[in-house]
């Protein structure tokens, strides 16, 4: 999962060797904190923020076929 959301932001920015992605795992979900360079958060988040949730939709489905609960937070 968590390469996934690698690959996905990595070609999505100009920057790609500054993607990083946090796994947070609790006890009823999995929480991944995508950080990449200042000046590409915007390219992450799209207008609207309609990448952002394409990218969660993506993630979310791929999670549910192994029976697991993810989310993916943005970070500045």
């Amino acid at each position: 999962m968590k390469d996934l959301l690698i690959y996905i932001a990595q070609n999505l920015v100009d920057k790609p060797d500054q993607v990083t992605v946090d796994e947070i795992e609790s006890e009823s979900e999995t929480v991944y904190r995508l950080r990449v360079a200042p000046g590409d958060v915007g390219k992450v988040i799209g207008r609207q923020g309609r990448i952002a949730k394409e990218i969660r939709t993506l993630v979310k489905s791929v999670a549910q076929r192994s029976g697991r609960r993810v989310s993916v937070e943005i970070a500045d």
